[in-house]
Parts: structure tokens; sequence; C-alpha cells
């Protein structure tokens, strides 16, 4: 076996360039894709209360009118 030149302790590794090259793209790509996710969020159109209790009353008004409504004997 080969020595090593320098001993391995925690004052002579360190990530270096590479690390932190990753560390700075994966930070770039957390912006984007945060930019990205807040457009499409714009993008939803939540319904109102009103509406949904509009739409909760036209169904209610349906039911009544097929249940009022006599069936046909064939």
């Amino acid at each position: 076996m080969l020595p090593l030149a320098i001993p391995l302790n925690d004052d002579t590794v360190s990530p270096g360039f590479l690390g932190f090259g990753v560390f700075l793209a994966l930070a770039v790509a957390t912006v984007f894709l945060v930019r990205s996710m807040n457009k499409q969020m714009k993008k939803i159109q939540a319904p109102r209360e009103a509406d949904l209790k509009q739409q909760e009353w036209e169904r209610a008004q349906a039911a009544r009118a097929a249940a009022d409504k006599p069936a046909d004997d064939a």
C-alpha cells in the first residue's frame, strides 16, 4: 500500500469548487421552480363562496323539479 501524501482530517478535507458549484446550481434551480410555481398559482381561479352557494341552489332546484315531474309509463 502507498501512504497518502497528505493525511486526511477535518482541516484538509472540504467540498471544494465542485461542492460549491452543485450547491449553487441547486439554489438557482430552486429559485426558478418557485417563480414558475407562483405563476401557475396565479392562474388558478378558485370559486367564490357566492358561486358555490348558487351551484348548490341550482342543484337543489333541479332535484326538486325532477322529483315533482311525473314519470311516464310506457
